[in-house]
């Protein structure tokens, strides 16, 4: 998961692309980069670390031009550490091209061997992102053959990428001298939009809050394997590049990723939040009786929603009773579990009047290790509650997610191979209630759009929760392959400076 935004503008860009990486910093805490273009030349800075401990006034100053684009890391394949796997990427042919995704390959292995042995390209990174720009820029290089680039050859291009590609991908590209060209997988697994400003000012960005943030209006989503081009002059050029592309986002983007401010291919996501929030209340109610429960406490921030319609139609009165620090970084996006751990108690603080001496229901937006919840919920009882339970409203994740989640082993899921007691023993609460899968599926559904020319869904991308991957070619060899892959991070090796980052997710 990470954020990407890209811009064409009557003015500089700098700015425009800083404050929308801002409004997307929660897709990603790891590194960040900008580059713009100023005629046919291209400007760069990134670095590891948060947007604006990345982006001083002297690199502002040094990336001039009116068309542009960035990413918020959060890293799920290659090394973490590495600052030269932080994005854009970039190669100096054909045209010269950079490149920001959001996403995650499944045979990225296979196309490095292909780049190497038959399209004679050379990688120097472990990023599944630099296999896809050079994959890009080989097919645009066989679309022109050494003639000036058409429009026609850009979707040709593009169209020959999904047919080497898999997995899931939102690219934003920028070609030296031409414009922007952004497509998405045949799935629509991750999510990208298109919004434009009463200048004639184009931005496009993974989650619709950075363009309205932006002044940028919101216009549509990009279709599940459409490609988009917009030109020097700030004409858009769309077409279809996949023959049977289908829409199938991201559930959990509507589950915990994405702001609750965003909408996501016609879906709202606080909408879809709430709606998650009835159907657990069903749930609930089959498990532990309201009138056991004195008051309901969601856990900060993306469980908020549900838990309010909870509240609400239990009858029980809903209550704050942990305040967090915003100065500290979504302990999910952290990698390594050694972090986790030690930044769950920094993160949050109890208000004890709101647990001592009560039966508290704690609301969680999904239970991914385990690790936070058992700490959550040893919190409330060192605050004085008399029972403890914790309702969850998504499904148990039981299985690894491949498309650009960091929950990619078995091992580390808290759920897998395990009955729900079990987890519950594991966690410490009186009682734990999960939502069921079909039930997480209607209530999203439900918040999807139901007006005449709406592109319409053809289900989700739930593998973390149902284990259906939606591309097809995902096995058990293959997904050891990817854990092979993963960012490479030592358990023991704690980076303070991680936990003294602000967080403005919510």
């Amino acid at each position: 998961m990470c954020g990407i935004v890209g811009v064409f503008s009557n003015a500089p860009v700098n700015q425009l692309l800083y404050d929308a990486m801002l409004l997307l910093q929660h897709r990603g805490q790891d590194a960040a980069g900008i580059v713009t273009m100023l005629e046919r030349k291209f400007f760069m800075h990134k670095a590891k670390g948060m947007v604006r401990d990345v982006f001083r006034t002297r690199n502002m100053r040094a990336l001039p031009g009116t068309t542009g684009l960035g990413q918020v890391r959060y890293p799920t394949a290659g090394n973490a550490y590495s600052e030269e796997e932080a994005q854009p990427f970039y190669v100096n042919a054909p045209f010269g091209i950079v490149l920001v995704h959001n996403g995650n390959l499944t045979n990225a292995h296979a196309l490095r061997s292909e780049l190497f042995s038959t399209d004679h390209r050379h990688t120097n990174t472990e990023s599944d992102s630099e296999v896809l720009l050079n994959v890009l820029a080989h097919e645009i290089e066989r679309a022109t053959r050494g003639v000036p680039l058409h429009i026609q050859d850009i979707f040709t291009a593009v169209e020959a990428v999904h047919r080497r590609l898999r997995g899931s991908y939102a690219v934003i590209s920028m070609i030296a001298g031409h414009g922007l060209l952004v497509f998405r997988d045949p799935y629509g697994i991750r999510p990208l939009c298109l919004g434009r400003s009463a200048d004639g000012g184009v931005m496009v960005a993974s989650e619709s809050v950075a363009l309205e943030g932006s002044g940028f209006t919101f216009e549509r989503d990009v279709l599940p394997g459409e490609a988009v081009f917009i030109d020097l002059q700030g004409q858009v050029h769309a077409r279809q590049c996949a023959p049977d592309a289908s829409l199938h986002p991201c559930i959990f983007e509507f589950v915990y990723l994405a702001r609750p401010d965003s909408t996501l291919d016609g879906i709202s996501v606080y909408q879809a939040r709430l709606n998650l929030g009835e159907t657990l209340a069903q749930r609930v109610v089959s498990t532990v009786p309201p009138s056991e429960i004195d008051v309901i406490v969601p856990i900060p921030e993306s469980s908020r929603p549900s838990a309010t319609q909870l509240a609400h139609l239990l009858g029980v009165p809903y209550r704050e009773g942990f305040v967090k620090n915003r100065y500290v970084g979504r302990t999910f996006i952290m990698p390594g579990q050694a972090v986790r751990k030690k930044s769950v108690r920094q993160k949050l603080n109890v208000i004890a009047s709101e647990f001592k001496d009560r039966n508290v229901l704690l609301v969680d937006d999904s239970i991914v290790r385990g690790t936070t919840s058992r700490e959550i919920v040893q919190m409330a009882r060192d605050a004085g509650a008399r029972k403890v339970y914790m309702a969850s409203a998504a499904p148990p994740v039981r299985f690894p997610n491949v498309y650009g989640i960091d929950m990619p082993t078995k091992d580390e899921l808290v759920a897998h191979g395990r009955t729900i007691e079990e987890i519950r023993q594991i966690i410490g609460c009186d009682a734990l209630i999960y939502q069921d899968v079909d039930a997480m599926k209607r209530a999203v559904m439900k918040a999807a759009p139901k007006t005449p020319g709406a592109v319409p869904l053809g289900g989700f991308e739930a593998s973390c929760f149902d284990g259906v991957y939606v591309t097809g070619d995902i096995d058990t060899e293959a997904i050891s392959r990817m854990n092979g892959n993963r960012p490479r991070i030592e358990e023991t090796d704690i980076d303070a400076s991680r936990l003294t980052l602000p967080n403005h997710s919510e």
